[in-house]
C-alpha cells in the first residue's frame, strides 16, 4: 500500500468478501444498499475522522490508491467511475424533464470529466461534501438510482463531480443498468417541484407506452416518504490563493456592432481595472458610413487594437479576435456591458484557484431583479456567457473555435461552451465576478433579428413565448437524440403557460397559451425543419491558426 498524506477512510462494499489491508484509515465492511451506506456514513463520519471516504464495490477487486493524493490535491469535491459502470443516460425519466441540459449530455466515459451520473460502487468523497451536503437517501431501493440522486444533488449545490476512469480497474466491464420506476420517481421528487414530476409521468405514458396504472402504483407507493432534506450550497473552503498576485497575460476581445457609445463606457472602465490587459482587440463590424475612426485615439493610453470587418457576424468576428491575439488568457466580453474594476483579477485568481481553464462570470440586468437562485453560489458551469467568460487560449486547439452556423443566431457561446466541456474542462461558475448587461436596443443580434424573447421576458410577460429558435434547435440537434429534442420542443410549449405574478396574471397567460398553441407547433416545425437543414452544411468550426501574431 503506497502511502498517502491524506488519511482515507474505506466503505468497503460487501456481504461475504473479506476486508482487505488498508493503511490510509479505517476500512469497514457495508452492505451495498442505500440505508446501508447511509447509516454508516452517518454513524463513523464522526467517530473516524478523515480527509474523505472511499466507497468502493468489493467485487471490483482491491483498489489502488496511487490516484488519490492527485485527486485531492486539486480542486476537485467528489470523483467516481459512473460513467464506466453503466449509469450514462440515466434515470430516463430526466429526459423529460431537462432533455438538452448540457450536462444531460454525457462526455466520454474513457476521460476525465464533469459528470453528475456518480457511483457509489467507486467513489471518493471529500469529508466537507458529505458534512455539507448529506450522503445518499435511504429512501432509494437502487444503490445506481440512490448514487444518480447523490450526483445530481451534489452538483446543482456547487460541489465539482468528476468523472475518473483512472481509479477503476483497467478491465471494467460496463453492464446495464435498470433503475426501478419508484426510484425515477423519487429521482424527480428529490429534485424537481411535483408539476414536473406530474409532466414526466404524463409524457413517459404517451412516448414510452408506460401503463399508467403502474406509474400511479408506484407514486402511491413513495408518496409518503420523507426524503432527505438538501441542506445548504457547498460552502468551499481551502485551495485560496487570494494573497497571491494573479499571473498571467491577458487579451481582452469586444466585438461591436453600431454600439460606440455603450464601448465607449466599457473602454472607459477598462481603463480603471486593477489588472491591466494585455492588449484590447475591438473587433469593430458598424457599417462603414456610421464608423467613427477617430475613436480609437479618445483611448490612446490602452493598449488597444481595433479592427474593421465589413462583414458583420458575431462568430467570425470573434474568431477574427481569437486568432489575432497574442496573450496566453482570453477575455470575452460584450460592447453593451458595464464591469466592476477587478474583473479581470477575480477571474485569474479563479484559474488558479480552481486549477482550471475556464472562468465564468454572471451577468445582471438592471429590469430583472435578483439572479436566479442557481446563478447566486460557486458551481460547475453548464453554461458559457461570451460575455464574461476568461479561458485559457490553448483549450481553443481541443475545442475548436466558433461554429459560424450561428454567425447571425444565439447559442454560439453555449456550443462552444458544450464543447469545452465535452473535452473534459472544469467550468467554474462564479457570482462574485459579476457584469451589468444592458441589451442595447441597436447592434449585436438585434442587427439580424437573433434576439426576440428572453426567458425571463416571457416568465414576465403575458404575451411574449420563448420557443426554440432555429439555432436553439440546430444546437440540440447536434448534441442530443431526436428524442431528446422533441422533448425540449414539448417543454418549451409548457413553458408557454407558465408567469411569475398574481393569479389572475397567470390564469390570463393560460388562456393566451391555449390560443397560440396551433402557431406554436407550426413555429417549432418550421424551425425544425430548417435547423435539419442546417445540419446539411455545418457545422463550420474554424481550428485557432498556429501562426504567431506580430
Amino acid at each position: 500500500m503506497n502511502p498517502s498524506k491524506y488519511q482515507i477512510n474505506l466503505l468497503w462494499l460487501s456481504i461475504d468478501k473479506p476486508l482487505p489491508s488498508w493503511g490510509l484509515g479505517v476500512c469497514i465492511a457495508c452492505r451495498p444498499t442505500p440505508s446501508a451506506i447511509h447509516n454508516s456514513l452517518e454513524t463513523y463520519s464522526e467517530v473516524h475522522v478523515a480527509d474523505a471516504w472511499l466507497l468502493w464495490d468489493a467485487a471490483l477487486g482491491v483498489p489502488t490508491v496511487e490516484w488519490i493524493n492527485a485527486c485531492l490535491d486539486g480542486a476537485g469535491d467528489v470523483w467516481h467511475g459512473g460513467l464506466l459502470l453503466g449509469l450514462a443516460g440515466l434515470p430516463k425519466l430526466l429526459d423529460f424533464v431537462q432533455p438538452t441540459w448540457m450536462l444531460n449530455r454525457d462526455p466520454d466515459a474513457h476521460i476525465e470529466a464533469t459528470s453528475w451520473r456518480l457511483s457509489l460502487r467507486a467513489c471518493l468523497i471529500r469529508k466537507e461534501v458529505m458534512h455539507q451536503l448529506g450522503g445518499p437517501d435511504p429512501c432509494f431501493e437502487s444503490l445506481d438510482a440512490a448514487s444518480l440522486a447523490l450526483g445530481y444533488r451534489y452538483i446543482r449545490n456547487g460541489a465539482f463531480v468528476r468523472h475518473f476512469p483512472v481509479m477503476l480497474p483497467d478491465k471494467v466491464v460496463t453492464k446495464t443498468v435498470d433503475i426501478p420506476l419508484r426510484d425515477e420517481l423519487r429521482f424527480l421528487r428529490a429534485g424537481f417541484t411535483r408539476r414536473w414530476l406530474y409532466w414526466a409521468g404524463f409524457r413517459s405514458v404517451l412516448r414510452d407506452k408506460r401503463s399508467p396504472v403502474a406509474l400511479l402504483k408506484a407514486w402511491r407507493e413513495i408518496k409518503s416518504e420523507t426524503p432527505s432534506p438538501v441542506k445548504t450550497h457547498y460552502q468551499r473552503t481551502g485551495n485560496d490563493v487570494r494573497e497571491r498576485t494573479p499571473e498571467g497575460k491577458v487579451s481582452v476581445l469586444i466585438p461591436t456592432l453600431r454600439r460606440y457609445p455603450y464601448l465607449c463606457v466599457l473602454l472607459n472602465q477598462l481603463r480603471e481595472q486593477t489588472v491591466t490587459p494585455f492588449e484590447i482587440l475591438v473587433i469593430d463590424q458598424t457599417p462603414q458610413h456610421e464608423r467613427n475612426p477617430d475613436l480609437k485615439r479618445e483611448f490612446s493610453d490602452l493598449p488597444l487594437s481595433w479592427y474593421f470587418l465589413d462583414q458583420a457576424g458575431q462568430c467570425s468576428s470573434r474568431n477574427f479576435g481569437l486568432d489575432m491575439a497574442q496573450s496566453e488568457f482570453i477575455l470575452l466580453l460584450d460592447d453593451d456591458i458595464e464591469l466592476q474594476p477587478d474583473l479581470i483579477e477575480k477571474h485569474l485568481y479563479n484559474l488558479a484557484r480552481f486549477q482550471t481553464n475556464v472562468s465564468n462570470g454572471v451577468l445582471k440586468e438592471k429590469d430583472l431583479g435578483e439572479l436566479p437562485e442557481d446563478f447566486r453560489f460557486l458551481r460547475v458551469s453548464n453554461v458559457f456567457p461570451a460575455c464574461n467568460t476568461l479561458l485559457r487560449k490553448s483549450e481553443l486547439r481541443k475545442s475548436g473555435l466558433f461554429d459560424l452556423a450561428y454567425d447571425h443566431g444565439q447559442r454560439a457561446d453555449h456550443d462552444l461552451g458544450m464543447r469545452l466541456y465535452l473535452s473534459g474542462e472544469l467550468m467554474v461558475l462564479d457570482p462574485a465576478i459579476s457584469i451589468l448587461h444592458h441589451r442595447a436596443p441597436m447592434g449585436g443580434l438585434r442587427e439580424h433579428k437573433a434576439r426576440i424573447h428572453t426567458y425571463a421576458a416571457s416568465r414576465n410577460n403575458i404575451f411574449k413565448q420563448n420557443l426554440p429558435t432555429v439555432s436553439d434547435l440546430y444546437l440540440a440537434k447536434r448534441y442530443f437524440s431526436d428524442q431528446q429534442v422533441k422533448e425540449m420542443c414539448w417543454t418549451s410549449v409548457l413553458g408557454t403557460f407558465s408567469l411569475k405574478g398574481p393569479f389572475l396574471k397567470r390564469f390570463a397567460k393560460i388562456i393566451v397559451g391555449f390560443l397560440s398553441l396551433p402557431n406554436s407547433f407550426i413555429l417549432i416545425i418550421k424551425r425544425l425543419k430548417v435547423a435539419c437543414a442546417m445540419l446539411e452544411y455545418y457545422p463550420q468550426i474554424p481550428e485557432l491558426s498556429t501562426d504567431e501574431k506580430p
